[in-house]
């Protein structure tokens, strides 16, 4: 069974037992939460559910396997002949969840 989520302004598609990084969440490592925002199932029958009252039943159980930052990017910015340089360094924070099960 899969799932279509959304969380931080994205979208993923999320199996049982799958492992994740999203946007930041304010939660402590090893707590459980649910996210309620479904947008797709897909069934172990190849069943695909988008019936609007179904997906707001439907929410996928997940656990916080802990937080951290992702690689550094340099943001550079030039205005040639004008002696304007600048660099910025910047590195985004996530939670890496775990995904425990899918309830319809």
């Amino acid at each position: 069974m899969y799932a279509v989520i959304k969380t931080g302004g994205k979208q993923y598609k999320v199996a049982e037992n799958s492992r994740l990084r999203v946007e930041k969440l304010d939660l402590p490592v090893g707590e459980r939460f649910e996210l309620d925002d479904v947008q797709l199932l897909i069934g172990d029958d190849a069943a695909i559910v988008t019936d609007a009252s179904a997906l707001q039943a439907a929410h996928v159980v997940a656990e916080i396997e802990g937080h951290g930052k992702s690689k550094k990017i340099r943001v550079y910015k030039k205005k040639r002949r004008k002696g304007y340089e600048r660099t910025q360094g910047h590195r985004q924070a996530y939670t890496l969840i775990r995904i425990e099960e899918i309830k319809s």
